[in-house]
């Protein structure tokens, strides 16, 4: 595999093993806390036991109360220390119900020479991402995890998918592999500790954000760093036309989405009780008839090109950053093309689609309700 070289990616190796080691000290401080606290229980009820057997009833008070707030304090430190991250959400997909979409990805896996994906996800989420796990919560073999969202596979074609997993598996492939597995690993659960230290300690929120800043700091310009690297690395398999063409594609149908197609099905509150639009099971055809090529996607794209969206997001550089980065213009596909969910899931589609309307149901129904009510009222008035 070809890693394209630069002074940035130079970078990126050593800024990640350098907050790989501020996390394994962060979390070595925390565990050496943990046992000095079981320690000094161990100790205190030894004293309690001794002064008890002398009859010196104060001391035993004392070495009691000790021994008390000691677990107490190793108990929250345990709490802090063991977060495990949260599980993978989804619908579980086995190879055979994609055999297609499986050899795409293991084709795609073997030329940039990532580490297999262990389970593969269908999300209702509008990205695709790769999340790493340890098996047992913080221990055990880290297992890869790819999250594929029912709204990205409507939105792109078959080559388009090609490319958003080619930048996925370029993560898998350079920065996510042997020891730089287990930085991201110490590095996630060093955040996570210090999540928890700051929600159930917020005495020591404000020392840790002064003493920690450069950390914070670097950790989101490592993440950006990977978003160019990755993009890079799968430019040169997929070509960086193609993967251009995908950055913009899914930026114009998740703003389609978000600005015109979820809108459209929550206007509905207004006037039934129950949606007639299942938005999951219509949601291929929404976003179809929703980008007619040329005259719609003209209109977004020229859109685009006067708001950057991406520029907010922090963890991410933005869309023109990208394609700057990858030297292409920002241009969306000319004619329409089959969307990948047809092609790789169709047979899949109406029982993925009802299991995510029945549970996207189950959010809204009580709002929806609510104003559905609401707008009874207006009318009887």
């Amino acid at each position: 595999m070809y890693v394209p070289r630069s002074r940035l990616f130079d970078l990126r190796p050593r800024l990640a093993r350098r907050l790989g080691l501020v996390a394994f000290a962060g979390l070595a401080a925390v565990a050496v806390l943990m046992l000095l606290a079981l320690c000094a229980v161990v100790l205190a009820l030894m004293h309690s036991w001794q002064t008890l057997n002398e009859g010196e009833p104060l001391a035993t008070g004392a070495s009691s109360v000790a021994a008390v707030f000691a677990a107490y304090l190793c108990a929250r430190l345990t709490t802090i220390f063991h977060v495990p991250p949260p599980e993978p959400e989804g619908i579980y997909l086995p190879p055979d119900a994609a055999p297609e979409f499986y050899s795409l990805m293991n084709d795609v896996g073997d030329h940039l020479g990532a580490d297999p994906i262990d389970r593969v996800w269908i999300t209702r989420d509008p990205n695709a991402t790769v999340l790493q796990r340890a098996r047992w919560g913080c221990m055990g073999r880290i297992e890869s995890h790819l999250l594929l969202g029912l709204p990205l596979v409507h939105s792109v074609s078959r080559s388009q998918l090609a490319a958003v997993m080619a930048h996925e598996f370029a993560h898998l492939a350079v920065q996510r592999k042997g020891f730089g597995k287990l930085g991201a690993h110490l590095r996630a659960w060093w955040l996570r500790v210090l999540d928890a230290i700051c929600e159930s300690m917020p005495i020591v929120e404000a020392l840790a954000d002064r003493v920690l800043r450069r950390f914070y700091r670097d950790m989101l310009r490592l993440s950006r760093l990977e978003e160019f690297e990755a993009d890079a690395i799968a430019a040169q398999l997929v070509g960086a036309g193609l993967l251009g063409e995908t950055l913009v594609e899914v930026t114009l149908k998740e703003r389609f989405l978000r600005q015109d197609y979820w809108p459209k099905v929550m206007a509905q509150s207004e006037s039934r009780a129950r949606p007639t639009i299942r938005p999951y099971r219509e949601m291929g055809l929404g976003v179809e008839t929703g980008f007619l090529r040329p005259a719609s996607v003209r209109a977004a794209t020229a859109a685009l090109l006067e708001d950057d969206e991406g520029a907010s997001l922090p963890f991410h550089p933005s869309l023109h950053q990208r394609l700057n980065a990858l030297r292409v213009p920002l241009r969306a596909a000319k004619v329409d093309r089959p969307s990948a969910a047809t092609h790789y899931f169709a047979p899949l589609l109406p029982t993925l689609a009802w299991v995510f309307d029945h549970a996207w149901w189950q959010d809204v129904r009580s709002g929806w309700r609510s104003q559905y009510a609401r707008a009874r009222r207006r009318s009887d008035d």
